[in-house]
């Protein structure tokens, strides 16, 4: 399968450029027993949002400046604790081929958990980034994805997303972007292609400028 006319690549970083799930769920699991909820149903909305997002959802009824202070403090957290933190396989590859292509990295992290698990994940923190610092909502709402594109100065529907999430996927919908999907997570939520790795993707660069996405290819 391949893509085309595509102008600027939009990079989610938890589960589609580093697998950080040992230390998500480790981090999440205590939150969830010290609020009497299931950990194994918050990991099920956990991914993609911010973490009050995530909050908000799993406790409606609290009120925000609680979820604004658990948030930080599950920053904090998730920060300290990269064991387990590894690139997502072809991950190393992939970005390489990116050095000098439009790209940027869309993430609900902020930047020091961006930085953390990109450096245990021996990644390079890509020039461009929107991070949790820079957006007003959280994904699924598109703010995040429409400033990655308008940063790089490309039409959002000349743009594509990388994502895994639930949560990334209908963000990427949202501002009218193509989407490849990453890993399991992603493959039910019908993205415009899917692969299982990063394995699976090789960009070309066309006499033109624009960029063609090659999805199966090894």
């Amino acid at each position: 399968m391949k893509l085309d006319a595509v102008k600027a690549l939009l990079l989610d970083m938890d589960g589609t450029l580093v697998n950080s799930d040992a230390s998500v769920e480790r981090c999440w699991t205590r939150w969830a027993r010290a609020h009497a909820l299931d950990p194994h149903e918050i990991m099920k909305v956990v991914h993609g949002r911010q973490g009050y997002a995530t909050m908000a959802v799993l406790l409606p009824d609290r009120p925000m400046e609680q979820n604004l202070a658990d948030n930080r403090a599950m920053l904090a957290e998730e920060i300290a604790d990269t064991e387990g933190v590894v690139p997502v396989p072809g991950a190393p590859e992939f970005m390489a081929a990116l050095t000098a292509l439009p790209h940027a990295l869309v993430t609900s992290a902020n930047v020091p958990l961006a930085e953390a698990r990109m450096t245990a994940a021996g990644l390079p923190m890509p020039k461009i980034r929107v991070t949790a610092e820079d957006v007003a909502a959280s994904k699924p709402a598109p703010e995040g994805f429409l400033l990655g594109a308008a940063t790089l100065g490309v039409p959002p529907e000349e743009c594509v997303v990388f994502e895994d999430s639930e949560a990334g996927i209908a963000a990427a919908r949202a501002a009218g972007m193509r989407v490849v999907g990453v890993g399991p997570r992603a493959a039910a939520m019908a993205p415009d292609a899917h692969v299982e790795d990063l394995t699976q993707l090789r960009v070309e660069l066309l006499p033109d400028g624009a960029l063609a996405l090659h999805i199966g290819a090894r």
